[in-house]
């Protein structure tokens, strides 16, 4: 564009120019022809003069300035002196014209210019703008429809067909993977479901059986030893199956009945009921209300497992702290040193001690309900003491 501005200016230059001449030549032409005729010569300063002149001389073609008094200013004229022997006198003819102003051609040709850029950016903008969301308006509609897309979801997802080629075979095998998740998820999840169901009855029946051996037969301490051991495997695996369950009914989000519960108050019957099955010293030291928008059943899940922890991790059976504050509640319990890899407190099975016989799943499932909400939980070793804290979120009133 910038190149062809350049041409065209000095184009239209030189065009104008060569009009200018010609109109000179005609303008001579006809003033010698008048000459011809015996007609007396005449002027029209500055634009005719005829003079009569002693000596003949060359054409003279150039440009001069000559003052306007109408402007007040020197306007540029394009000048044509020509010599002639007309019926036998000799004769300077001088003929000249405006000259349409370098500056006044470059003005028009840029203002020519960018009207027609500006009208090409604009055509071009709404075209692109317009053909562009026509053009995308599948692929993002789809996009919205996997953004709210969930596995839990028994219905497949909605795509929009698309004229694009590439876009109709990204939305089938958008298709076919979801589906295929869908279907997978929903198998997993029954499957895990009925593994959980189905291991419930044998072990009830291997522990029913192991009482009654014990009850009806007389053995010896080394068997009694043996049965005992068998039963708390039992019972252990029982409550690790449990709560592998609970951590996948997490996960899976099927907890959506939500009230406005205590946390303090559900605390408070938590610590009752462990000092009356366990006979053990908690100190609950601040019960300020809390309420917070979550599943009653859940609350009771997280109270629990977080005095669980305090116990079987508590070396002397000193006392446990618990605090429930304006908007977080604190558990601690005695300790000799901090724990060594606090960031894989809460993986599942990870116990920093060999010898403890938890199933490893407390804490997991402890952070796995506060992500479920959004709160936050930490863990910090202070004053020979491991101190575990929940932030909860305020409620909106």
């Amino acid at each position: 564009m910038i190149a062809s501005t350049i041409a065209l200016y000095f184009y239209t230059k030189n065009l104008l120019q060569d009009e200018v001449e010609e109109e000179l030549f005609s303008t001579e032409a006809r003033i010698v022809s008048s000459l011809k005729k015996n007609n007396l010569p005449f002027s029209l300063p500055p634009v005719i003069e005829v003079v009569e002149i002693q000596e003949l001389k060359e054409e003279i073609l150039k440009d001069t300035l000559i003052y306007d008094p109408s402007q007040d200013e020197d306007e540029i004229f394009r000048e044509l002196s020509t010599f002639k022997i007309i019926n036998g006198k000799k004769y300077r003819i001088t003929v000249r014209n405006l000259v349409v102003e370098s500056k006044d051609i470059l003005i028009g040709i840029d203002v020519s210019y960018f009207i027609i850029i500006l009208l090409a950016f604009l055509f071009l903008y709404y075209f692109n703008v317009a053909g562009n969301r026509k053009l995308w308006a599948p692929f993002f509609k789809n996009l919205e429809a996997m953004k709210v897309f969930s596995v839990k979801s028994e219905n497949p997802i909605v795509l929009v067909e698309s004229n694009i080629l590439e876009f109709q075979e990204l939305s089938n095998e958008i298709s076919l993977l979801t589906n295929k998740v869908r279907d997978d998820y929903q198998n997993l999840k029954q499957f895990t479901e009925d593994v959980s169901h189905e291991m419930q009855t044998p072990l009830a029946i291997m522990q029913a059986k192991i009482e009654n051996i014990i009850n009806t037969n007389k053995i010896d301490e080394d068997q009694y030893q043996l049965f005992a051991s068998l039963q708390k495997d039992i019972q252990r695996l029982k409550q690790l199956n449990k709560r592998l369950t609970l951590l996948t009914k997490i996960e899976n989000n099927q907890f959506i009945n939500i009230d406005e519960v205590d946390i303090a108050e559900s605390m408070g019957k938590t610590i009752k009921n462990f000092k009356e099955l366990f006979n053990v010293e908690i100190d609950f030291k601040e019960k300020k209300a809390l309420f917070v928008s979550m599943d009653p059943f859940l609350v009771e899940v997280l109270c629990n497992n977080l005095i669980s922890n305090a116990l079987k991790h508590e070396p002397n059976k000193q006392r446990i702290l618990v605090s429930c504050l304006q908007n977080s509640l604190v558990i601690s319990n005695s300790g000799e040193k901090a724990i060594e890899n606090p960031e894989k407190l809460f993986n599942r099975f990870y116990r920093e001690s060999k010898g403890n016989q938890s199933t490893g799943l407390g804490l997991a499932i402890v952070k796995k309900i506060c992500d479920l909400y959004g709160f936050k939980i930490t863990y910090k070793f202070q004053e020979a003491r491991h101190v575990f804290s929940i932030f909860f979120k305020p409620t909106e009133l």
